[in-house]
């Protein structure tokens, strides 16, 4: 089977890219390489693709239509596509809004228009976001929800792409599930996130700053499991046109200040803490309901923070010293 796969050099894409090789899948890797991060971070994950055999690189942004389309032709024997290329943060949506509508909507666009050219195409399953819950009250987070509020720009393109592929699901009859990712963490995460962000802060003796005191809580979802949820997903395309819309998550809500803990307990350092309001743009909880995808694909998270938090340090530490 061949899967394209966009954001191929990003945190999730390299271990789902990992995961589809494993079994035995071509996988047509797309990315962008832009820096909104450290590229040698990302061209370190892609090192590790490339030196495996049933893997291709393309260098191309999602939002580039002639590049994009022009994949129909040149490889029309794709039969599955995962789109995770986005641009992600949920702050810096604050900074250069553009750059999310660009990439999450125009990109999930062009990626829908490349889809209904490939005549093969037996599944599309895209990248969405808990984020789209905003300040969501009732928990765990279902997939029946309302999600009409959202509390950030990013949320707001995420949500875009889950209505534009709706659309495309009547108008084209085209097979896809989004996945709504709940806080994905593990090694060869990203700079901009939490737990490399605290790790780095702790070794450094800088302050780590929480808000109301820790005492936010996220479902915390080790990125192998999301790679097995995504790839048991892949397998299962919906039934007729119908979209589907699934939550990825652990299933636990865990408080921040926990993950501290026992990310302390890794490094063997103590992290100083400063404790601030909660930002508009963060929630106070996120929690997954997973029955839908369990149903689905037996999907079965099966890393608490105990013991991911570790793997992701040890990971840290070597690129720290090594990277």
């Amino acid at each position: 089977m061949t899967v394209l796969l966009t954001g191929a050099a990003g945190f999730i894409g390299m271990h789902v890219a990992e995961a589809l090789m494993a079994r035995g899948d071509d996988v047509i890797g797309i990315d962008n390489l832009n820096a909104y991060y450290d590229v040698r971070l990302k061209r370190a994950r892609l090192a590790r693709l490339e030196a495996r055999a049933g893997f291709r690189f393309l260098e191309a942004d999602v939002a580039d239509r002639e590049a994009m389309l022009g994949l129909a032709e040149r490889h029309a024997g794709v039969t599955r596509i995962v789109h995770l290329a986005a641009q992600p943060g949920v702050r810096h949506s604050l900074v250069d809004p553009y750059a999310y509508v660009q990439s999450n909507v125009m990109g999930h666009l062009v990626v829908l228009e490349l889809a209904r050219r490939l005549r093969r195409l037996e599944h599309l399953v895209y990248a969405s976001s808990s984020s789209v819950y905003g300040a969501n009250r009732d928990l765990p987070f279902a997939e029946a929800d309302r999600v009409d509020h959202p509390v950030s720009l990013y949320a707001a393109t995420k949500r875009s792409g889950e209505l534009i592929s709706e659309s495309y699901a009547h108008l084209f009859g085209l097979p896809q599930t989004g996945l709504r990712f709940f806080t994905v963490y593990g090694p060869w995460g990203r700079p901009d996130m939490a737990p490399w962000m605290f790790a780095e802060a702790i070794l450094s003796g800088r302050p780590v700053t929480l808000y109301d005191g820790g005492r936010l809580k996220r479902d915390f979802t080790f990125v192998d499991d999301i790679a097995a949820g995504v790839q048991g997903c892949l397998d299962h395309p919906p039934e007729g046109t119908a979209p589907r819309v699934l939550n990825i998550g652990n299933n636990r809500s865990v408080e921040v200040r926990r993950f501290v803990e026992v990310l302390e307990g890794a490094l063997g350092r103590r992290a100083i803490v400063v404790d601030t309001p909660r930002p508009a743009t963060d929630v106070a909880e996120t929690f997954a309901d997973i029955s839908a995808i369990q149903a689905l694909c037996g999907f079965a998270p099966r890393t608490p923070i105990e013991v991911g938090i570790p793997r992701f340090a040890e990971w840290y530490l070597s690129w720290r010293e090594g990277g």
